[in-house]
């Protein structure tokens, strides 16, 4: 099976169809699907909505656009949010300044309380990292110096110093459909050198539908295609990768549970 290791569910563009969105994604061998908490006010819809289906799980953090909209991401509300049986990371958190929809200080001053849950709970930090890298990188080795904690630079498109620096520390890369845009020869370059056992895939959707539905809205089924493109960069079956791509998921968020053992 495939993982979509992220994704959102709880998005308005999934209201009209949801039940649709998951049956053509079970249909389409994705046995399993993290969905993502981008605010602090909607945990409780996407935990509740991980808590339909052995196969969902979600995460708890604040993304940083809505840092300054939404109520602080306190250790303590992440500490007793990760508690949840469903809730398998921490996060997305990280560092936007492509938009810069909240102040920096206050981006970084969220981060680094996502990286304190992540390191207390043992739950991998799922990093959203945008034209942020010499910043990226600094605090994560700063932050690590304190006491390891795992973590994924999801929907990667980031440099290449930034992937070395993460691997470095032990966080695994997530691919997006990204990987699959015409004009994204320089991350497929990355994306060969990275370790086969640092790699994971996800849709972030509804965003970044991947060749051939790009510029539809993206749905978890499509993973199958980003899975493909990085099987044929890594020179490999995509029932191989498959196989590599689960059994790293299941490393990095190993609080998760296959569909089989969650239903015993």
């Amino acid at each position: 099976m495939l993982v979509d290791s992220h994704c959102h569910l709880d998005f308005d563009k999934f209201d009209d169809d949801r039940a649709e969105v998951l049956r053509r994604a079970f249909d389409a061998g994705i046995g399993m699907m993290v969905t993502i908490c981008t605010r602090h006010s909607r945990f409780d819809h996407i935990r509740d909505l991980a808590r339909t289906d052995d196969r969902l799980y979600c995460s708890v953090g604040i993304h940083p656009h809505q840092v300054a909209e939404e109520e602080t991401a306190t250790l303590e509300w992440l500490l007793s949010s990760a508690a949840d049986p469903k809730v398998v990371g921490i996060g997305e958190t990280g560092l936007d300044y492509f938009y810069d929809t909240s102040p920096r200080d206050d981006q970084i001053t969220s981060f680094r309380t996502h990286i304190a849950a992540a390191r207390e709970t043992g739950l991998p930090l799922i990093v959203h990292t945008r034209d942020a890298d010499d910043d990226m990188a600094a605090i994560l080795r700063d932050e690590a110096g304190k006491g390891a904690f795992p973590g994924v630079l999801h929907c990667f498109s980031s440099s290449r110093l930034l992937a070395e620096a993460a691997l470095e520390l032990g966080f695994y890369i997530s691919c997006s459909g990204i990987v699959t845009f015409k004009n994204a020869e320089e991350l497929r370059d990355i994306i060969r050198d990275v370790p086969l056992d640092r790699l994971i895939v996800e849709t972030d959707s509804p965003f970044l539908a991947p060749v051939p539905n790009r510029g539809k809205r993206n749905e978890p089924a499509f993973v199958v295609h980003t899975a493909e493109k990085v099987a044929e960069l890594k020179g490999l079956t995509a029932d191989e990768f498959a196989r590599i791509s689960t059994d790293n998921f299941f490393r990095l968020f190993s609080k998760a549970k296959p569909p089989a053992e969650a239903s015993r």
